[in-house]
């Protein structure tokens, strides 16, 4: 094997940061997993939450206003996803980040931090920056709800969340591990009319479907929303918070986990392209 080490606990000790714009409970879930490890939080939204727990856990944060950024480097009114403006920004903060903490950080985490990652970034860090995807990321993308209504009109028996390391890709990165696997028969009462109205007019995907209830004038559009959400939330609860700390803390700052190109090795095992899996690993200790 040629795979190298995403990070050698016999070299040092872990140092990480975590990317924060909103509430900040993905960094929650995080820093619970081990209060003592040093760690930094950046945001592009200074004040928010996140920043906030930050200061209470008394971690070092650091804030770029990236609205502000663009418009007065930029004269741009959003952030862009590629070129140079986008990466001067990253290198930016990114800057600030490697100042505080005396160096490059051993791991990025991405938790509800709002902005995609520009080439520089992944350029200088990967495969060390994780984020989490409200999904089986290897067939359901999009942001929030979108995920689980795909999945849902594609009659999956059920969803799971990804962690994921990220590269150039929009939530395309090799994936590091997904979570035990949430029934959907728990909210069977609630889509019976959804599903049916699919298999009705074959709407199975969304923008069908969508057109669709749209042309027969009923409300089941929002009935999917409504209760993708609702799933969402839970898959949050039980997917994102156990695996995302699971894979800092357990995985990767043990020394578990290797790269080869775009091939994991966890514990020497290869994975497969869609990683551990919980339903068949749990959260074992080793699995070499």
């Amino acid at each position: 094997m040629t795979a190298k080490l995403v990070f050698d606990p016999s070299l040092s000790k872990m140092k990480y940061a975590c990317g924060v714009s909103g509430s900040g409970t993905n960094y929650d879930r995080i820093y619970e997993g081990d209060p003592q490890k040093e760690h930094l939080v950046f945001s592009n939204i200074p004040g928010c939450r996140g920043m906030e727990k930050a200061w209470n856990y008394g971690a070092q944060a650091v804030s770029l206003d990236s609205a502000i950024y663009f418009m007065e480097m930029w004269a741009l009114d959003k952030a862009p996803r590629h070129g140079v403006e986008r990466n001067s920004y990253d290198m930016a903060i990114m800057t600030l980040v490697e100042q505080t903490l005396g160096g490059q950080p051993d791991l990025i985490c991405l938790a509800g931090y709002d902005l995609w990652i520009g080439d520089w970034m992944v350029s200088r860090y990967y495969p060390r920056i994780l984020n989490v995807h409200p999904a089986d990321a290897m067939k359901y993308v999009g942001l929030g709800w979108i995920p689980t209504a795909k999945a849902i009109l594609a009659e999956e028996k059920s969803v799971k969340s990804t962690v994921f390391f990220v590269d150039q890709s929009d939530d395309g990165g090799p994936i590091l591990i997904q979570s035990a696997s949430l029934p959907l028969s728990r909210w069977d009462d609630q889509l019976h009319k959804v599903r049916r109205f699919a298999e009705k007019t074959n709407a199975r995907a969304l923008k069908d479907f969508r057109e669709t209830t749209e042309r027969e004038g009923n409300n089941l559009y929002e009935s999917l929303r409504n209760v993708s959400g609702e799933i969402q939330e839970v898959l949050k609860v039980e997917g994102d918070w156990k695996i995302y700390p699971f894979a800092v803390h357990e995985l990767i700052a043990k020394g578990r986990v290797a790269m080869d190109g775009r091939i994991v090795y966890i514990d020497g095992v290869q994975m497969p392209a869609e990683g551990w899996q919980v339903d068949k690993y749990g959260f074992a200790n080793n699995i070499g």
